[in-house]
């Protein structure tokens, strides 16, 4: 099976074939992560119901928490105006970083100057 024609069309990959996809924590609207998903990614996330995304660095589909445990259950997903980047909330279990931690966003904030 593909990404059915119409979702595929409204598409803006980059030149690697891909979209940015932001998790969401879906009842909270904490912000988890940021991956990238190409046509089949997105396709298997919207008919299994689990985040799947593409590995850049390995060349390969990977399925959020399929070695770590730490899945995302899918909610509901949408596209930007655009359709350059893709929103997917999530019930995340456990942490949704590579590190462990909840969100990959709990760094530092970085500090902006005023005036």
């Amino acid at each position: 099976m593909s990404l059915d024609p119409k979702i595929a069309a409204r598409l803006k990959r980059d030149a690697d074939g891909l979209v940015a996809a932001i998790a969401q924590q879906y009842d909270t609207g904490e912000v988890l992560m940021l991956a990238w998903m190409n046509d089949e990614a997105l396709h298997r996330t919207l008919t299994t119901g689990r985040a799947t995304y593409w590995s850049r660095s390995r060349a390969e589909l990977w399925v959020k928490g399929d070695t770590s445990g730490h899945v995302q259950h899918v909610k509901a997903v949408a596209l930007d105006c655009d359709g350059d980047a893709v929103l997917v909330k999530v019930d995340q279990v456990d942490g949704a970083c590579h590190t462990g931690d909840r969100t990959c966003f709990d760094a530092d904030q970085l500090e902006i100057p005023l005036g």
